[in-house]
Parts: C-alpha cells; structure tokens; sequence
C-alpha cells in the first residue's frame, strides 16, 4: 500500500474507533470527484443530477469537482487524508484494490438498482466479501481506431498494424512514456502479465513479456510506427493512421475529415484478447452525507442513467449489454462494431493491472522502464530490472 493512502487509512481507522459518521440534518450539499473535464461529459453528468435534484428537495447541490486525470488518485487520497473528503468519487481500476480494502468507502450494493444484473467478471474488481463498494460505471474495452485514409487493408495481427503504420504512426493517447498499463494492451497479446493472478510475483522478466516489449522496442525505434519519447501526435485530428483508445474518445472524430472504423485489437501471437479500462463511483465513508450520496449513486447508477452514461461509460448490465441499445448512445460507432469490440470485450477481456499499493508500484516501475525508451536499450536487462525493483513491493501485500 503506498505511504499515502496508508496515512489515509490510518487516519479512518482513527475517525472510526472515535465516532461513527455523523448524518447532517436540514439541506444536503454532495461533492463528486471526477476526472473529466470534458464538456459533454460534465454536461450529462449535470442534468442526471437536476433531475435527482428535482425529486429530493433536500438535496440542493451536486457538484462535480474536475481532478486532472494525472495525479487524480494522489490529489484524492490527499483530500481523504486532509480531512476534505468528497461524499463520492470516481475510482480508477488501478485504486480499486486499495480503496476497497481500506474501508474507506462505503458498502452500497443495497442502493444498487437491480444489482444482480451486473456483469459478475466486471464487478469483481470492486466486492470484498460478499459486498459491492464501487459501482464500475465504466467498463470500456480498448480497440484499434484506424484512419481508412492512411491503411487500406484492417490489420489481423500486431505485426500487421505495425507494418501498416510504419511511418504513419500508431498512437497510444494515454501511454505517454509515463502511464505503463496501457502497453497492457499490446503486450496481453503475447499473454504476458505485471505479476501473477496473486499479486505476488513479477512478470516483467517473464519470456512473455519479453518477447511483447521487444516489439514494442522495434516498433518505436526500428519500425519507426509508434512514435517516440517527447513526440505528440493526435490520431484524431488525422495525424495518424491507428490509435488504441476506447469509445469514449469516438466523440473527437464527429467531424473529422479523414474516413474512419473501429475494430477489436489486433491479435497476438496468443490468439484474440481483450483488455478493459475500468472505473468505479463510491461513496466516502466518513461523508457526513454518505446515505444522501449512496441514495444519488443509485440514482446515477440505474438502468436509465446508465443507458444514457454509456455514450461515453460502456455499462455493466446485462439488460443493456446490446448493439441496439448501446448504438442509441454511440451514434457514431455502427452495431457491429459495438458488438465486436465493446460487448465481446466485456465478455473475454481482463482489466488494466491493479494491484495494492498501486500509486507506488507506478512510480518504480515508470521510473525502472525509462531506460527503455531509448534505440540502443537492452529489453532484457531493463525488465529484470523492474522485476528487482518491484519485488519487496509485491512481497510485502
């Protein structure tokens, strides 16, 4: 568990033993944390809080508060510990481990409409005996966006998006040298792992995650298809011929210039894959609002939000986990599609690496991989070197 959100925990076992949380009477104020500050995004969120709003006067405002998706998860938990937490909170994938074993939020399957419809693989993430403690509003799949202009033939295989965007670029949006799981969703491909389904052991050194970052290595530097440390490029804005993304950034391309489709990753030498982006929204246990906002993450939560959250947060209910349905809210991206990438991604797909004391596994192992991203680097070596870094940090879970 990283030093920080141990201080927070530390400090919640502490409220605890004093006090349990103490109800505000008379009109309620809830705070969300979230990480987008996307227009669209705010603006949905916004009217599915008026309408909550309207039926329970006693709630008065819902404000959702903008965090920068870099360094989200510290700027929160140094909320939590400064005494300033938010009744709700998006959680990324990466946290989920830690938050849910904290006891720092709140258990809310009871306000969960219909939570037996839930995608059991999808919430698995975030339940601790028996017990549901953050909703996974979105559970978004990556796929392969491909610039029809650029690639004439859809690549079956990684080899074949690399040799297709060799010179046109092959973009990774959030990877930026700096957030490592997102290369989960090339190197799945060969069937490689951070560390082992127990946490425990390293799979950095592994020969499978040798062979997938050896061609991560030769597509940057060899290949020139992915572009290099310290170059910006933006798929959707028709700069580059593929970007592994997720449905949420489809709204960029409403009026793009240049023909384009969304297909599943390609595949690896393993076979078909699947990786998952996912977050979860829950409730702050020490809220002096905590009923108020698990009441209104129901509300946000319900079949009806849902469908209409899954414009931009694919969702987990069974009851909408359909091209039709889903094509309502992502008029862009054809059924098909949706289908191929999004429903059976969900079905077959693994998420993102998670992991206690995530925040500092990220920053060693971030720090243990720079050596890689340069021409003359020795994969093998390097990733030994992770794995020696991130032992005692595994071990000690």
């Amino acid at each position: 568990m990283s030093r920080l959100l141990a201080l927070v925990v530390t400090a919640l076992l502490a409220l605890t033993a004093c006090s349990g949380s103490s109800a505000q009477s008379g009109p309620k104020s809830l705070r969300m944390t979230v990480w987008t500050a996307n227009e669209a995004h705010l603006k949905l969120l916004n009217e599915i809080a008026s309408e909550y709003k309207a039926s329970h006067p006693d709630v008065t405002e819902i404000k959702f508060d903008s965090i920068p998706a870099d360094g989200y998860t510290t700027t929160l938990t140094t909320q939590i510990a400064g005494g300033n937490a938010p009744d709700l909170a998006w959680v990324l994938e990466e946290s989920a481990p830690d938050f849910v074993s904290s006891g720092a939020l709140a258990p809310i399957r009871a306000k969960v409409e219909k939570a037996d419809e839930l995608v059991p693989s999808a919430t698995k993430l975030w339940e601790k005996d028996g017990e549901l403690y953050a909703y996974p509003f979105s559970t978004s799949p990556f796929g392969l966006f491909v610039n029809t202009d650029l690639v004439k033939e859809l690549p079956a295989t990684w080899e074949e998006a690399v040799a297709a965007s060799a010179g046109k670029n092959l973009v990774l949006p959030d990877f930026k040298y700096q957030n490592w799981a997102v290369l989960s969703a090339i190197w799945r491909g060969w069937g490689a792992n951070a560390w082992s389904d127990d946490g425990k052991q390293c799979g950095f050194a592994s020969t499978e995650m040798k062979d997938a970052m050896t061609f991560v290595h030769k597509a940057i530097f060899t290949d020139k298809a992915i572009p290099g440390p310290g170059t910006t490029v933006d798929f959707f804005a028709g700069n580059a011929a593929m970007a592994v993304s997720q449905i949420s950034r489809a709204g960029a391309l409403k009026d793009a210039k240049f023909g384009w489709t969304l297909v599943p990753l390609p595949k690896g030498p393993k076979g078909d894959y699947a990786v998952i982006g996912q977050a979860g929204v829950g409730v702050l246990k020490r809220s002096k609002n905590a009923e108020a906002a698990a009441d209104f993450l129901g509300f946000f939560t319900n079949a009806a939000n849902s469908a209409k959250l899954a414009q931009f947060f694919p969702p987990v209910r069974q009851s909408l986990l359909n091209a039709d349905t889903l094509a309502k809210s992502n008029p862009l991206i054809k059924p098909e599609q949706l289908q191929s990438v999004v429903i059976d991604g969900i079905s077959k797909g693994v998420v993102k690496p998670s992991h206690q004391g995530q925040e500092e596994l990220n920053q060693t192992i971030r720090a243990a991989l720079d050596p890689l991203w340069k021409p003359d680097a020795n994969v093998s070596q390097v990733l030994d070197g992770v794995c020696a870094k991130i032992k005692p940090l595994l071990e000690r879970q």
